[in-house]
Order: C-alpha cells, then structure tokens, then sequence
C-alpha cells in the first residue's frame, strides 16, 4: 500500500535525493528522527490538522536531511527541510518549474535569522490557515531566537480581525486611519489569552492604505499574501504598495506571494483571458514578490494540484519552522 498520495509519481525523486544523503529508504528517514527523539508526523499534523499524508513524509524527509547534514541550527534545519520538500514536488508540475520546496525552507530559514524582525500573514480574515500557521510560529521560534520574532496577521475587515483574535487567543489591535493626516492611530489592544498565543497580534483594516500603514508601524520585514476572497482588493496591492515605499526609504522587505499557479483564482474568463492565464492573483503576486508559491494559501487540495503536498502555504510556513527548531532542540540535546 502507498505511503502517502501520488507516491509513484513521486518515489524516484524522492529516494534520489535520500541517496544523496546515504539515507536508503522513507522509512530510513523515519527512524533517522524517530532516534532523534522527534515525532515529525505529529507536529506536521497538529498544525493543520486537514493536511495530507504526503506532507507529513515530506517533513519527515527533510527533517532526516538536516539530521544527516548535521545542522545544529533551525535556520540551516530550515533550509534542508526545504530540500526534502522540493523532493516531494511532481516532475514537471508548477511547484517543480518554481522551486516551491525550496522556497518555503529558505522563507523558514528567513524567520529563524536574528535579521528579521517581524513576519505577516498579510491574509484576508476569512483563512484561518493564517491562525494555523501563526500559531507554528509563535509556538517554536522564539525558542531558538536571541531577540523574539514579532508575528503579525494584517488583513481586511475589524470585525474579522476580533473573532480570530478570540477564537485563536491571538491580541486583537484595534486601529483606526486618519486619512487626512496619513496617520495610524492604536485605539486599543486586547489580548485574548494569557500564553504564547497573545504574543500574536491581528489587525483588521478598512482598505489599502491602512494596511500599508499597519506594514510600516510594526515593520514588517517578511510577509506572505493569501487568495482569498479580497486579493484584489487587499491583500496583493498593501504588499505591492508596502515594497515600493520600502524601496523608496531603503529598507528591506521580502514579499512572498502565495497562491495562483493556474488560472483558477479570479476565474480567466472574468478576466478576458484563455484558459492558459495565470489568473489574476497569480499574475499580481508576480508583480510584488521575490517568491512566488504555487497553490492556495489555506487548502490542502489545491497545493497538492500544483504538485508539492497536501497542505496550505499558510501552515506549511508553520511546519517548516516548528520542525526545524525541533531538529536544534535534539541537537543541542546530544540526540544526533
């Protein structure tokens, strides 16, 4: 019986680069982590509960490459995770030609350096993917950080911003925008637990400008877009907006894009386009970003279309980052 789904589309990819490694077998890299203590399985599925078995041998894979490479650091951990990652992505589909994989352990490997001080799930509300993968984060970063990494959602709607506030135990931050002054103004903050959750902040903006204004005020070094129902309206243009006045005062700020892939978000014919477009989100992302993901920012399904694994962009961000401090807690533990 097959591990995971599409496994022999993807099994000689996947042993190749175990090979590599001197590692002979998936199930090789599960004892690998299993001797070093670590349950990746779990840890993948307790961040998005919805994903795919793929993406739980996907991080099992990665996490017995950076055993094997010897990183005693997450942020190298990172990097090799992705690694494991691209060596899940089908021959030829959209993941493979961007280098998903990669990506998504490089943008780990991004939050685990002391340079980055504030990551955003810049997201329309209505993804709780956003919540999942924040809370990965929020969970196992600052382990391993001197000075803590600052997480943020920013996203378009008060109202929303408050219920996933409440429901995650994030700290909701009330704003609002004087227009004619160009200035944010912090109404109030309310936290709506006492534990790490609260160290996430979520704040619900009216339009563009606000959510550009939010960028600046926490200083947001990484962010990642989702494709949901505001793209067009939210999400692509605070990011686009955000990079070019970072470009303008000189500051650093890398936008990662998720979603699009086909023509499926924003439907090509709504926008006079054949079948073959990208889709308008897609071709947005394309204008802002300095890495571009492939599939839905929150389901399973649509990543595993693009073919890397089951699981949103949003969580993988989560997982990525949550195993690779798992894998520098074992090696500071003397476990490898």
């Amino acid at each position: 019986m097959a591990l995971f789904e599409s496994y022999e589309r993807r099994i000689d990819q996947i042993n190749a680069v175990l090979n590599k490694y001197g590692i002979s077998s998936i199930e090789e890299a599960e004892k690998i982590t299993k001797d070093a203590g670590l349950d990746v399985y779990e840890q993948v599925k307790k961040i998005q509960p919805i994903c795919f078995e793929n993406a739980c041998w996907a991080y099992t894979v990665g996490a017995a490459i950076a055993i094997k490479k010897n990183c005693r650091k997450a942020a190298d951990a990172a990097a090799a995770i992705g690694e494991g990652l691209q060596s899940f992505c089908i021959p030829g589909s959209v993941a493979d030609h961007r280098k998903v994989g990669l990506g998504h352990g490089n943008l780990g490997k991004m939050l685990l350096e002391e340079e980055t001080e504030c990551f955003c799930f810049l997201a329309g509300h209505e993804s709780f993917a956003a919540a999942e993968g924040a809370i990965g984060i929020a969970e196992k970063a600052n382990k391993v950080r001197q000075k803590p990494l600052r997480v943020i959602l920013n996203g378009l709607g008060k109202d929303a911003a408050q219920i996933i506030s409440r429901i995650n135990g994030f700290t909701y931050v009330e704003t609002k925008y004087d227009y004619k002054a160009a200035k944010l103004n912090i109404v109030s903050e309310k936290a709506y637990s006492n534990g790490l959750r609260a160290t996430v902040k979520c704040y619900g903006a009216d339009d563009v400008q606000e959510g550009v204004a939010i960028m600046h005020h926490e200083n947001v070094g990484v962010s990642i877009t989702g494709n949901s129902t505001n793209p067009t309206r939210f999400q692509h243009p605070v990011a686009g907006t955000y990079k070019k006045e970072c470009v303008e005062l000189g500051k650093k700020y890398f936008s990662v894009a998720s979603g699009g892939g086909t023509g499926r978000t924003l439907h090509p014919d709504n926008m006079a386009a054949g079948p073959a477009s990208y889709g308008m989100t897609d071709t947005l992302g394309r204008m802002h970003s300095d890495a571009q993901f492939a599939g839905s920012s929150s389901v399973p399904a649509h990543v595993e279309m693009m073919g890397l694994i089951g699981m949103g962009n949003n969580p993988m961000v989560g997982a990525t980052v949550a195993v690779a401090v798992s894998v520098e807690e074992a090696a500071t533990a003397g476990k490898f």
